[in-house]
């Protein structure tokens, strides 16, 4: 007999990625991608969180909200070989396995309650906007890190050899946002990510590319190694 489970979010992330494009392949690759968990129903009480403070970091376990029901496949395309090689899903960190769960160890800013609402403030996230938690522990260097563990195919931290540039127009559009003034360095940093997808990334021809990040639409190009940002507008 199969028991059935039923899991309950805890709470949804606000996240400055509004789509699955560009968002890093693992945590902390952004430091400055800022967050919150707002905490929703029974849980959103200051008793579930107390003592969390003492933590700088925390471990999410959360649903791929937007994957989840499309099922799963046991053979999977690892970014990181290049979308050429096939691995077993449960040998990768892909968003198509069984139960659509992923857990994420991100930095734990703060605490903030504020007219009855809970949230954790969260830095270098790499979760889609609106993804449900489904819970929290803290993360324990001495057990969590494990400095003689090896990785496999995903042994080294993701690098890339991607440059960025600003147009005119953009930095002054940036330099208008006081709300975000880490906004140049936000951007910068994920698009050395190099966000596109694998079969593209061989191409040599310039190509012209837009993302949604925070409350604005940015547009660039790629052209070889380089990525250029033309235009930077409010997301309508």
């Amino acid at each position: 007999m199969v028991e059935q489970i039923t899991i309950e979010p805890i709470g949804y992330i606000q996240s400055p990625y509004k789509q699955k494009f560009a968002i890093p392949r693992q945590p902390r690759l952004v430091p400055e991608a800022k967050a919150k968990l707002r905490f929703v129903g029974e849980f959103n009480r200051e008793e579930f969180v107390r003592g969390i403070e003492e933590f700088t970091h925390i471990w999410l376990l959360f649903r791929f909200h937007e994957t989840a029901e499309k099922g799963y496949s046991a053979l999977v395309r690892p970014p990181r070989l290049g979308g050429n090689e096939r691995k077993g899903v449960f040998a990768t960190r892909a968003t198509f396995r069984p139960n659509g769960i992923g857990m994420s160890a991100v930095k734990l800013e703060g605490v903030e309650y504020k007219n009855g609402q809970l949230d954790l403030l969260l830095s270098g996230v790499d979760l889609l906007d609106g993804t449900p938690i489904i819970d929290i522990k803290p993360y324990l260097p001495y057990s969590d890190a494990l400095v003689d563990a090896t990785a496999g195919f995903a042994d080294t931290r993701p690098e890339t050899q991607m440059s960025v540039s600003f147009s005119d127009e953009a930095v002054i559009f940036i330099e208008k946002q006081k709300n975000y003034p880490e906004l140049q360095q936000f951007i910068t940093n994920v698009l050395k990510q190099d966000p596109r997808p694998a079969y593209k990334k061989k191409r040599t021809s310039q190509q012209d590319y837009g993302m949604s990040l925070y409350d604005f639409n940015i547009r660039w190009t790629v052209d070889g190694e380089h990525n250029h940002v033309t235009e930077i507008s409010l997301a309508k």
